[in-house]
């Protein structure tokens, strides 16, 4: 079968790699350079009990099975590359400093355990013994061991050389314009210059899949971009920090390469990339009033990413109404997360006539009505 896939965040990279394992042609087109959109722009966290929202059931329950393919991903990755990513369970301290948050982390607290998940409620005290750097002003936490993390840009990375190692197409810097359709059915795509023909085609171009033309407008996938701000500064000696911490306004994440991860800003910006003082202030004494031994870190790197967004926050998978065409987009602020599963499920997808079950809830589908 010859497969064309839009898009190289992890999602499209991913479902490639794996159609190539399994004995598929595959190209991959990428508009830019792999792993320089939101696949990037991201922290790795792997945190499905952390992140859980209380009318998000079915994500949380797609996110969990995906935390669970995790390792079992890495070390297919680990057969064809060397020094994989590796697969850090080191949990989520979601930490809160005044009344207000004590009360939110309690909502949290006990939504958690109605889903019967591994969770602690811990005072101020309690939650620096686990975390010593976290500030005084920390009153109340939730400790939830089972959350994990990986190096996401090492990941890209390393799923890159495996695609191409296998026998992958990889055409960056090649955006696709069009897809092309006979009928109800894909043919192929065309770039600025080229048409490709393709029995299937993957659309897993992030919040720019709404824009690739050839499709009917009523069933183009409903995906617009989100900005998402975050700050790379380096872990020194005065700031050994442990593992993630949470609060409702910022998260902060210790990585394999020696820095931390501050993020992250949630704003309405259309595809501006462009990061700003007022994003990065916020960032700044967000992550600050949690751990106050940040002051002093070098900065690294100061990016903004676009969260592909769908208009119900769910990502949107599965086989569209043109026959051939795929949709794998819209996982809003979980695709690092979400990738395993997706991976998996739509290459089940793409290559079984039954198609996927797991897919159920999030095909495109939904939006016809």
């Amino acid at each position: 079968m010859n497969i064309g896939i839009i898009g190289g965040g992890i999602i499209g990279l991913g479902i490639g790699w794996q159609l190539v394992r399994r004995g598929q042609d595959v190209t991959l087109f990428e508009r830019d350079t792999i792993g320089e959109g939101a696949s990037r722009a991201a922290a790795g966290m792997l945190a499905p009990y952390a992140e859980v929202g209380f009318e998000e059931v079915p994500l949380m329950e797609f996110s969990r099975k995906s935390l669970h393919l995790y390792p079992q991903l890495l070390d297919e990755l680990s057969e064809q590359v060397e020094e994989a990513p590796v697969f850090d369970q080191c949990g989520t301290m979601m930490a809160g400093i005044d009344r207000d948050d004590t009360e939110y982390l309690k909502r949290l607290y006990d939504f958690r355990r109605e889903l019967n998940l591994s969770v602690e409620l811990l005072t101020g005290t309690e939650a620096r013994e686990r975390e010593p750097l976290l500030s005084p002003n920390v009153v109340s936490a939730l400790w939830l061991p089972e959350d994990a993390q990986v190096d996401n840009r090492k990941l890209l990375h390393k799923m890159k050389e495996a695609f191409e190692g296998a026998g992958g197409v990889l055409k960056e810097h090649t955006a696709v314009r069009k897809v092309q359709v006979d009928g109800s059915m894909i043919t192929g795509l065309r770039t600025g210059k080229e048409a490709f023909e393709f029995d299937n085609v993957v659309l897993a171009a992030g919040c720019w899949s709404q824009q690739i033309g050839g499709i009917p407008g009523p069933i183009r996938p409903p995906v617009r971009p989100v900005k998402g701000q975050i700050i790379t500064l380096e872990k020194t000696d005065d700031c050994p920090l442990k593992g993630t911490v949470r609060s409702p306004r910022m998260y902060m994440v210790p990585k394999e390469d020696g820095t931390i991860r501050l993020g992250a800003t949630s704003e309405e910006k259309g595809f501006d990339t462009r990061p700003t003082a007022g994003g990065q202030k916020e960032l700044l004494e967000h992550g600050w009033e949690m751990v106050p031994s940040i002051f002093d870190l070098p900065f690294v790197e100061v990016m903004a990413g676009l969260r592909p967004a769908s208009r119900d926050h769910r990502p949107v998978l599965g086989e569209s109404d043109i026959n051939g065409l795929y949709y794998a987009t819209g996982h809003y602020r979980h695709g690092i997360l979400m990738a395993p599963v997706t991976i998996y499920a739509m290459v089940e997808e793409i290559l079984n006539e039954d198609g996927s079950e797991l897919l159920n809830p999030f095909r495109p589908q939904r939006f016809n009505n």
